[in-house]
């Protein structure tokens, strides 16, 4: 099992570090660690997308990094 994965966004080149998942029923975003499996409603981020990541107007941000 590897955690090597790479950024989800386009632009970025870098080495994933965080993975984003939005919730819809719930209008949350979890941003939180790599997750252990790569799935595919799941955006992993490298540490710069992880912290200025945008998420729709009022929605909420649970995150759980060590800053």
């Amino acid at each position: 099992m590897s955690l090597s994965r790479q950024c989800s966004r386009t632009a970025s080149s870098g080495g994933a570090t965080a993975t984003l998942t939005y919730v819809y029923s719930e209008q949350t975003a979890v941003l939180g660690p790599l997750a252990t499996y790569a799935e595919p409603n799941t955006y992993d981020l490298c540490v710069a997308h992880a912290k200025g990541r945008p998420v729709p107007r009022g929605w909420d941000v649970i995150r759980w990094l060590a800053e």
